[in-house]
């Protein structure tokens, strides 16, 4: 499970401390599926981040699978990333010079897993992309992308998926079979999903919401 505890994260912006959360705690049980709302700017993304282990906060706790990732030093935290963690960015981060297959196949490859460009074939299998294995992300449309995205992050098989806006950046008819797809994997996998969004149909598909709100954050009911 992910336990935070006194979490607080705050920011310079010349002579002044800017406070984006304040004093957070909550637990995430594993194999939940949980929403992060709020309006924009509120923090959404830091939150995701800092659970994910992307950054540390400034004072506070954050236990993720047992592990105190809030203590770890970069290093540590990636290979806690590479473990534990798969991650579905807004603007996909695909490498435009690999190939569909080569882009889920490359953190495989960096970890050491064997077999990795069968295992980035099965993967690109599930989300209807065995047909585009040698396209290069130029070659493919917004939803393909972000498809390969969704495949490099279940290709690790990891405990935690985090997904930021996932939809953000495609049409409405393309982003629902997104939602589909995380679900579907996010069941089937029995990961536990973590999503930033402010789309409240996308929120009210998951088991939780928990909402950021001037710093603080709160359980929607």
């Amino acid at each position: 499970m992910i336990e935070v505890q006194h979490l607080v994260y705050r920011v310079r912006s010349g002579d002044d401390a800017i406070t984006i959360i304040d004093d957070a705690g909550f637990v995430i049980r594993d194999a939940e599926t949980v929403a992060i709302t709020g309006s924009s700017g509120a923090g959404k993304t830091t939150l995701l981040g800092l659970l994910a282990g992307l950054d540390v906060p400034t004072s506070g706790s954050i236990r993720v699978a047992g592990e105190l990732i809030s203590a770890m030093n970069e290093d540590d935290r990636a290979r806690f990333r590479a473990r534990h963690v798969g991650f579905v960015f807004q603007s996909f981060h695909l490498l435009p010079s690999l190939t569909a297959v080569e882009n889920v196949a490359l953190p495989l490859d960096l970890a050491g897993v064997r077999h990795s460009h069968q295992r980035a074939r099965d993967y690109l299998d599930q989300v209807g992309l065995s047909h585009r294995l040698g396209h290069y992300p130029s070659q493919l449309s917004g939803g393909e992308q972000q498809r390969v995205a969704i495949a490099r992050a279940f290709a690790s098989q990891p405990q935690y998926l985090f997904a930021d806006e996932p939809t953000g950046n495609l049409d409405s008819e393309t982003g629902q079979r997104i939602i589909d797809l995380l679900f579907a994997l996010n069941a089937s996998h029995n990961t536990t999903l973590i999503l930033v969004t402010h789309e409240q149909r996308l929120a009210s598909l998951c088991a939780r919401q928990l909402q950021i709100a001037a710093g603080k954050i709160h359980e929607v009911c």
